[in-house]
């Protein structure tokens, strides 16, 4: 009797730490000849948040800060990437919500550069869910956000790519991004392990993932730490980052 308490004991606390790193789950995959790394983060079970300021106000710029400064409460990041584009000073170029706090207010018109490439969208986290939204749709729904940052181009919108992604374009380049199901409760993370289009990296999220509406992050800059890959990457310093809290 003993034996069978002591077996269903640990059978119980076994799934329940399955059923926890399922939570967060990193893993490489390939799709249509290239490369990406997927993180997949359960919205309504997982603390998903934006940093960019540390203590002192200034910028964290890389992961290191950040591990530094949740170590302090006794947390660490499970998982983080560079969450949409910044200035020279590493302020965010669009809507940027943290805490309820906003610092950048949302920008509905077009501009240079991939951000302007309209239409663009917002990440958008609540305590139970995140979503990938179009910036107009955003405004015009009066959307609100406890953790918001803008970029762009959307890569999917509502089940299309974006008008402007071009099959056989020869820009290509390492890419993050994120899409979001449409109950909310599903952010996947990817960043390329080669260089991509953005009609390659668009078709991954659509059509591989499965994911109505998808954000692209960035580009050359894209970092990802992921300890659970033994990965943390270094490099130029970072403006808004997305992460999971433990």
């Amino acid at each position: 009797m003993i034996f069978r308490a002591a077996s269903i004991c640990a059978a119980l606390l076994a799934g329940f730490w399955a059923s926890s790193a399922a939570a967060v789950e990193c893993r490489n995959a390939s799709y249509d000849g290239n490369r990406y790394t997927i993180c997949e983060v359960d919205a309504g079970r997982e603390e998903l948040r934006l940093f960019l300021r540390a203590e002192n106000g200034k910028p964290y710029g890389h992961f290191t800060p950040i591990e530094a400064e949740l170590a302090k409460a006794g947390k660490s990041l499970a998982f983080a990437t560079n969450a949409g584009m910044y200035h020279a000073d590493r302020s965010p170029v669009g809507l940027y919500v943290e805490d309820g706090q906003q610092e950048m207010r949302l920008i509905p018109n077009a501009g240079p550069g991939n951000f302007g490439l309209l239409p663009n969208g917002v990440f958008c986290i609540n305590d139970s869910r995140a979503d990938v939204i179009e910036t107009l749709k955003f405004r015009d729904l009066g959307t609100t956000c406890r953790d918001a940052t803008q970029s762009g181009p959307m890569l999917v919108i509502d089940g299309e790519l974006h008008p402007r992604f071009l099959p056989g374009s020869t820009s290509y380049y390492v890419r993050n991004g994120v899409g979001t199901s449409a109950d909310g409760q599903r952010a996947v993370f990817v960043i390329s392990r080669n260089a991509v289009t953005f009609h390659q990296f668009g078709s991954l999220f659509r059509d591989h993932l499965k994911l109505p509406n998808a954000l692209y992050f960035d580009g050359n800059i894209s970092r990802l730490h992921a300890p659970e890959l033994g990965r943390s990457d270094a490099g130029f310093a970072m403006g808004p980052v997305v992460g999971v809290v433990e």
